[in-house]
């Protein structure tokens, strides 16, 4: 039986391997929040904010998000660039922009010749406003991202603080399924926790604003996605904060499928495990304080953990195997086994259950942070395989759902 002792104690050193670092940053996490951050007072007069709406086959609710941007409670200018749609959203756009031509201080139509992703349309907008020498702010929303009224001018109050050089909103996403409540929930915890104690390296870019003199757009790596987290990690690494504010949010529509969420999941996590690959060098950067630590802690969920935990389970599945061959262990190793065997299941009906949409308490925290590891592994494939994700056919049923749907309060 000594053949089972070995399987056994390698499934348990990575999984507490894979595991311990989750509680620890949960912990800090904790603590961080309670600080909280404060909104700066602001008197003077704030810098102004220009919008990049990237688009790419909108024809459906184009129309709605200017509607909803020219029901901001400030003035802002839009700059929308379109990646070569197919269908008629530039119609669209320069149509509304000529029967509005009051609706912003001053509008820009950029037009790709080619779709070449939207981090490359992001890259060539910036691009476009350092060309201006434009010194104010840029605020990125997506065109499925409906923003309330106060959205813009909240954020910009927090660039009172010279300090901050980006700020994201909360996601409120309609007719999510369970399992993506409870992982949303999860991450802004993080989120808020990290923003609390230096700064957080993700941002949701369907609504974020930050410094335009932070960033510089030969610092986004086009040929991948995670736009947003590019950006607000590039801007912390510049030496400004990078913060999260749940108390401005916009509203979106989940895709309504299983099988849709996991797709935009893994497509995500490889934009968030090829952002953090590319600033290895900073995981442990004394310079950055704080940040460093978040940085590698962030590194061990996307990169590591799931590695380990595919360890673990096969080290598993070894230990089943020769225990079906010798049959059931006695003494001091039939407890551990057990003790395994219990835990193994624990753990495979929480990921079940979270795949499904079944919401159990305490079990669902663990099912959404075992789909999550299922989604980077997946995300490490898809880049062994040499396969990018960073252009992707968009969720055609959350458009159709949004076009149909209400407008924000």
């Amino acid at each position: 039986m000594v053949m089972v002792w070995i399987p056994a104690l390698v499934e348990v050193g990575l999984g507490v391997a894979a595991l311990a670092p989750f509680l620890i940053h949960r912990i800090s996490v904790g603590m961080w929040r309670k600080k909280g951050i404060e909104y700066p007072v602001h008197s003077a007069e704030l810098p102004s904010v220009t919008v990049l709406l990237p688009v790419w086959n909108e024809e459906l609710i184009l129309k709605k998000k200017l509607d909803n941007l020219a029901s901001q409670n400030m003035r802002f200018s839009l700059l929308l660039i379109d990646s070569a749609s197919t269908d008629s959203t530039l119609s669209i756009a320069k149509l509304w922009l000529k029967e509005n031509p009051k609706a912003f201080e001053n509008s820009t139509v950029l037009e790709m010749k080619k779709r070449l992703g939207k981090t490359e349309a992001v890259r060539q907008a910036i691009h476009s406003l350092e060309e201006r020498d434009y010194h104010g702010l840029v605020c990125m929303t997506d065109a499925d991202a409906m923003l309330p009224p106060n959205a813009l001018s909240r954020l910009q109050g927090w660039f009172a603080d010279r300090s901050i050089g980006a700020v994201g909103a909360k996601a409120l996403r309609k007719q999510a399924l369970q399992a993506e409540r409870t992982h949303r929930s999860m991450f802004e915890m993080l989120r808020e926790g990290e923003s609390a104690r230096d700064s957080t390296p993700f941002l949701e870019g369907s609504c974020m604003m930050w410094r335009h003199s932070g960033f510089s757009s030969t610092q986004l790596n086009v040929q991948s996605n995670a736009d947003d987290a590019q950006i607000a990690t590039g801007i912390r690494l510049n030496g400004l904060r990078s913060l999260h504010d749940s108390d401005v949010y916009f509203e979106d529509v989940a895709p309504t499928t299983p099988e849709g969420q996991r797709r935009q999941k893994i497509r995500r996590g490889q934009g968030l495990q090829r952002l953090l690959v590319s600033h290895r060098k900073r995981w442990f950067d004394r310079r950055l304080g704080t940040f460093a630590s978040i940085l590698r802690r962030e590194a061990h969920f996307h990169l590591f953990a799931p590695l380990l935990l595919a360890g673990a389970a096969f080290a598993a599945v070894i230990r089943w195997s020769i225990i079906s061959l010798a049959g059931m262990p006695n003494g001091t190793l039939a407890v551990l086994h057990g003790t395994l065997a219990m835990i193994e299941l624990g753990c495979l009906t929480a990921w079940l259950l979270d795949r499904q949409g079944i919401k159990i308490p305490l079990l669902s925290t663990i099912g959404s942070l075992f789909s999550g590891m299922e989604h980077l592994l997946a995300a490490h494939w898809q880049s062994l395989r040499g396969r990018s994700l960073h252009i992707w056919d968009q969720h055609s049923d959350t458009r159709m759902a949004l076009a149909e749907s209400d407008e924000v309060n």
